[in-house]
């Protein structure tokens, strides 16, 4: 690229910014994920750094932000309020520290501290005597949006300080500066209402806190899960703390929420040694964060460092590798699942994310691709959360060039071509061929696993080369296995084939409801198989049983009952179970299913992770000790087990004054009521 061709790319690239600049701070509408415009700006910059003649005033590295909306008023800050300079990896932040280095040798005896960049609104919070009178907006980084009373609804926000009798002296105007956002946990919450209410749902959790910050209306506000956090102080009335550290102690003293993850560096060695840590922490924050702020702890060296076009110099933010990217969706395929759910997924013009090359994405189910109107050949917005499956947000609708063309549901399976179903009231579309290969694999998966008949030594691989040996093309088929068939397998010995044939012979005995759980049935978890097994007692009065006698057992609703009805009357199925029978196979329960009747017309939720059983476990031992368990709770909740990492169970269960046990309560509470 010669010389005229850098100037006139420099040129665009700041008025592409500054439009971009718009569209994410003033119509809270961003084109462009935040990955691609760091990236932007940073080749900006470069640009600017060869040609300085052609920086302008209004260049977006001049500037640290949009103006703010007009719908509120106006306020001017006590002093910037600066954006930092950005780090993609450690070379460009020894290259950060070897610059102060230079301008100031003291940086080399200072400590620093490490602060998760909160994917936030910033806001500063004024007081005066202790008393919150005024929150803003950052805005353009000078004047923000006076949004005081949407900030009075933020629980976590003291409006008077000190909050607690600590001997902290509070001086006579304090402004602070901090960072609104939304857990993730409470942002799927709020999404999953919305949705149920059918109105319009939210792209990510930052967005969300910025559009409830700027409503007009503060009760709209108050019924959003804003959080906060703070972590400077811009004026005081007082001389300011000379330590960032202390800054945060004093912050935490007065009774301002500040980050539990905040650590204290004596070295710039420890800081870099210490960045593997900080993105191994990335997926556990509850939080959406994009990256680390490495600050200099001696605030009056970073002062006096002075700043960088509109940078601090002491400070810079240090930015994971992108969880959000823009790319265009080429085309929409289906898989099918083991109970015959067909799941979409798009297939991407690859792109970077998260240190990975992404083709593909998920798309949740049809209603989403509906209501999110996601069109093939749509620039759209793709995330990879927890570095899992990556999934589609949603499109760029403002980038369309209308050559986008519409989806259609698929009205046969993409592997059977048998029509697909749509129960009234679901989500989800189904193939009703229980013959369809798609299906097969994770069919017998789903049979051999714990929870069901509990074949050890019989894993996916295994399962694949049985069907596709053609030793297996049912569940029963297992049953009928030989020496002789195993041994052709790779990777089978005689001693591997009778360590199988004998864990097979082993699982004739399982009981009653873990037959049922494991034949597959849509909507039937171990559960609702302990439920049927205990009302119906054999798989002949089950077989015979109508939909509306089906729908009368605790726990089974009316989809559930239709979808057993369903699946015992396809001939297939009938097949399949006549076939269990001539083998052997057809558990019955002898007298009470149950081994108790210790939790007898009691009703327990579950929720967040028990120190020893897994949910399914811990479901299964109350329905034998003769309890039952559901999803929500509500008042006619005996118990709520309480785990690691609870949901909004929790709270609900708390305001409905429902009692709270530990997994070792209800351990104790089987064994004393048993007899």
């Amino acid at each position: 690229m010669d010389s005229q061709d850098e100037r006139e790319e420099l040129l665009k690239l700041q008025k592409e910014i500054s439009y971009h600049n718009y569209r994410y701070h003033v119509l809270d509408d961003p084109l462009i994920s935040d990955y691609e415009y760091d990236l932007m700006l940073k080749k900006l910059q470069q640009l600017e750094g060869m040609y300085p003649e052609l920086i302008s005033a209004d260049s977006p590295t001049q500037r640290s932000g949009a103006k703010p909306l007009e719908r509120f008023q106006k306020v001017v800050h006590p002093a910037p309020v600066l954006s930092l300079a950005n780090a993609f990896n450690a070379d460009d932040l020894r290259a950060w520290y070897e610059r102060i280095m230079r301008l100031d040798p003291r940086v080399s005896t200072s400590a620093f501290v490490m602060e998760p960049k909160i994917d936030g609104l910033t806001v500063v919070l004024r007081y005066e005597n202790g008393i919150f009178v005024q929150g803003a907006t950052r805005g353009d980084g000078v004047i923000g949006e006076d949004i005081t009373a949407n900030l009075r609804t933020i629980r976590a926000l003291p409006l008077r300080i000190p909050v607690s009798n600590h001997e902290v002296r509070i001086p006579k105007v304090l402004v602070v500066r901090g960072e609104c956002y939304i857990r993730v946990k409470d942002f799927e919450i709020l999404n999953d209402e919305l949705a149920k209410r059918g109105e319009k749902i939210y792209q990510n959790p930052r967005n969300t806190a910025a559009g409830s910050l700027r409503q007009l209306d503060p009760a709209i506000s108050s019924k959003r899960p804003l959080n906060l956090l703070t972590y400077a102080i811009i004026e005081s009335s007082e001389p300011l703390i000379s330590s960032q550290w202390e800054t945060l102690e004093f912050l935490k003293q007065a009774g301002f929420p500040v980050s539990t993850l905040v650590q204290k560096k004596d070295t710039f060695e420890l800081v870099v040694d210490s960045v593997p840590d900080w993105m191994e922490m990335r997926n556990s924050i509850p939080f959406e964060v994009d990256g680390v702020v490495v600050k200099l702890d001696d605030l009056r060296l970073a002062n006096a460092l002075g700043v960088s076009g509109k940078d601090p110099r002491g400070a810079i933010a240090l930015k994971y590798p992108a969880k959000e990217v823009a790319t265009t969706l080429n085309e929409i395929r289906v898989n099918v699942g083991r109970t015959g759910v067909l799941t979409p997924y798009a297939v991407l013009e690859a792109v970077e994310l998260g240190g990975v090359v992404v083709r593909q994405a998920t798309l949740h189910n049809f209603d989403f691709i509906r209501e999110k109107d996601i069109r093939i050949k749509d620039k759209v917005l793709v995330k990879r959360a927890g570095d899992v499956i990556p999934y589609v947000i949603g499109p760029i609708t403002g980038a369309r060039t209308g050559l986008e063309i519409q989806y259609e549901v698929p009205t046969v399976c993409p592997s059977c071509g048998q029509a697909v179903e749509n129960l009234p009231g679901e989500v989800a579309y189904y193939c009703v061929n229980a013959s369809c290969p798609a299906q097969l694999v994770r069919n017998v998966e789903h049979f051999v696993s714990r929870g069901a008949m509990d074949i050890e030594g019989l894993g996916i691989k295994i399962v694949g080369q049985l069907i596709e040996s053609g030793s297996v093309k049912d569940v029963a088929d297992l049953y009928l296995l030989t020496e002789e068939q195993l041994l052709k397998l790779e990777g089978f010995a005689i001693k591997k084939a009778q360590n199988l044939l004998n864990a097979i012979e082993a699982s004739r005995n399982r009981p009653l409801d873990r037959f049922i759980t494991a034949l597959g049935i849509r909507g039937v978890g171990e559960v609702a198989a302990s439920e049927l097994a205990r009302h119906f007692k054999s798989l002949d009065f089950l077989t015979q049983a109508a939909v509306d006698e089906i729908q009368q057992i605790g726990g089974i609703g009316p989809n559930i009952a239709l979808s057993i009805r369903d699946w015992i009357d396809r001939p297939a199925n009938q097949q399949l179970l006549e076939k269990f029978r001539q083998i052997g196979i057809w558990p019955e329960v002898i007298g009470n299913s149950a081994t108790s009747t210790a939790l007898s017309g009691l009703t327990f939720v579950i929720t967040g992770t028990l120190p020893t059983l897994s949910r399914e476990d811990a479901e299964a031992m109350i329905a034998r000790h003769g309890g039952k368990t559901t999803g929500s709770v509500s008042r006619n909740t005996s118990y709520l087990v309480l785990g690691e990492n609870p949901g909004s169970k929790l709270e609900k269960a708390k305001s409905l004054g429902v009692k709270i046990i530990s997994e070792h309560e209800l351990l104790d509470l089987m064994g004393a009521r048993s007899s």
